[in-house]
């Protein structure tokens, strides 16, 4: 295969990001023989495996970043990406190179076209991705590989793994559709990622939740281990949401030396000062400020919002270039950011029919925002190069509400930067 014969062939399969997944597309059976098929590349690694309505991508970086630190070799497997797919597939920090993807997606499309002349579905572009990552992080050889879930936990396709440690990060409301319309019941399918006898860290502080993770601890006999409160480590990352993630790293750090890794304070110190995560709360220039960020649900939206806060008192206006997937709580979102901004740049990303429209957005806005300065914008270079044009260097921009947005943005917003220092 060439590079761009797998690139249609990965996209021309079922993606859920472009149709949102139901219940029924949940499942394990296809992806274990899918993998079986493939030799079960998985089961050849060393893996921490990361869930969490908020943060696991965060927690993920920084724990790849103290591993590097540490010397390890480490294989990260993330989603979604901003710009390019092969974001979600690096080894020490650098995403699978075009060789190398044409050359697994040659090694897999075989066994994916048998599949789909049986009945019934064939393996998804998620599914694709993950057996994409497991395979190449055993032919690179890595030490250990990150692995964050995708949706959920329980029957994420990289649940077949059994990791060294399972991380959840936080349990909030998000993806409802999917995995229930409670926090307990989100809880109980971020839990399935807990394996019998494997320790597991958790993060989550919300009671009902965290009882539900305890009970099915309990229930396969796996240690909780609970982070301390303390933090004796400077960040890279910004907002004291990150400082929570951290602490889920360093508890991470000390059962992994219980299981025979060497990560000394030193790694874990210049790991986590010196972690890159773009498109996170990432201050990416000042006079104008310009923020760039990938909240997508209820709980991202309020850590931003109490960072704008904290973190950058401008004395000028603030102005949100916003886009949002529909099957997100958009009205809670812009609730909760609206207070934070004097004027909103309403707009869309690429032509993802998940998006919403930004007409449905402005009708929002007036409901839970009244009085509010806004526009609406066809596209989102459009609703970017309006806030670029009405700011001064007192001001502030922030870009936010979807991964796709951010990703879609990041190159402008970058080379402005880079015109502007």
């Amino acid at each position: 295969m060439t590079y761009d014969e797998a690139i249609a062939f990965w996209f021309a399969r079922i993606n859920y990001e472009v149709r949102s997944a139901t219940p029924a597309d949940l499942k394990l059976e296809r992806m274990r023989a899918f993998l079986r098929a493939l030799g079960d590349p998985h089961d050849r690694l060393r893996i921490v495996h990361i869930t969490g309505t908020k943060g696991k991508g965060s927690t993920a970086a920084m724990l790849d970043s103290v591993l590097r630190a540490a010397g390890y070799r480490v294989g990260l497997f993330t989603s979604p990406h901003l710009e390019r797919v092969e974001e979600r597939i690096q080894i020490d920090g650098v995403p699978i190179t075009n060789e190398e993807l044409a050359t697994l997606m040659g090694d897999i499309a075989p066994v994916v076209r048998a599949f789909e002349t049986e009945p019934g579905q064939g393996p998804t572009f998620f599914e694709i991705s993950t057996a994409l990552g497991f395979l190449h992080f055993v032919r690179r050889r890595v030490d250990v590989s990150i692995v964050e879930v995708g949706l959920g936990g329980r029957f994420d396709s990289t649940n077949v793994c059994r990791p060294r440690v399972s991380i959840i990060a936080t349990v909030g409301l998000d993806h409802m559709a999917q995995l229930g319309n409670t926090v307990e019941e989100i809880a109980f399918q971020k839990a399935g990622i807990i394996k019998r006898g494997v320790p597991a860290v958790c993060g989550v502080q919300e009671p009902a939740a965290r009882r539900v993770i305890d009970a099915v601890a309990r229930e396969v006999k796996a240690e909780i281990r609970t982070p301390s409160d303390n933090m004796p480590y400077r960040l890279g990352l910004l907002g004291r949401h990150q400082i929570e993630n951290a602490k889920l790293v360093v508890a991470t750090a000390e059962v992994l030396n219980s299981q025979g890794f060497s990560i000394p304070p030193a790694a874990l110190a210049a790991g986590l000062v010196h972690v890159r995560w773009p498109g996170r709360i990432e201050l990416v220039s000042r006079n104008p400020h310009v923020v760039l960020d990938c909240a997508h649900n209820v709980p991202s939206a309020s850590a931003l919002a109490e960072t704008l806060a904290t973190e950058w008192p401008v004395t000028g206006k603030r102005a949100l270039v916003f886009a949002v997937s529909s099957d997100k709580e958009y009205p809670a979102m812009l609730r909760i950011l609206a207070p934070h901004f004097d004027t909103f740049h309403l707009t869309k990303y690429g032509i993802n029919p998940r998006c919403v429209p930004p007409e449905t957005l402005a009708e929002v806005l007036l409901e839970v925002a009244p009085g509010k300065a806004f526009r609406l914008h066809e596209t989102s270079k459009g609703a970017w190069d309006a806030a670029r044009a009405a700011t001064t260097p007192d001001d502030l921009i922030c870009i936010t509400g979807s991964v796709f947005l951010a990703g879609e943005l990041q190159a402008d917003v970058r080379r402005c930067a880079a015109t502007s220092s």
